[in-house]
């Protein structure tokens, strides 16, 4: 009988260690599908604001469509049709549909 009072609490201390385990294993799985993917997403998007130029054509947030005509510190001005420009700011731009170039 004082055998089985003794075993008790050694079992309930693995119980808690498998849990923080599990609770460890599930935040490295999130960060590796969920954070991860999202942060190279917003690396690649600041890579292309960051190198625009004139002549590329882009889509806005909004899903305006234009050329870029003129490029400053924190906004672009866009040609969306014949003489008809835009300022929009550069956090709005989020595709580049320039042809590359063969």
């Amino acid at each position: 009988m004082f055998t089985l009072l003794q075993a008790a609490p050694a079992a309930q201390q693995g119980g808690g260690l498998s849990m923080w385990i599990m609770l460890a294993l599930i935040f490295v799985v999130m960060w590796f599908f969920m954070i991860r993917p999202q942060r190279k997403q917003q690396k690649e998007l600041q890579a292309f604001r960051d190198g625009l130029k004139k002549g590329d054509k882009v889509v806005t947030i909004g899903g305006i469509y234009g050329t870029v005509c003129e490029i400053k510190e924190n906004n672009v001005l866009i040609e969306v049709d014949n003489n008809v420009k835009i300022r929009v700011s550069k956090q709005a731009l989020v595709k580049d549909f320039t042809e590359p170039v063969q």
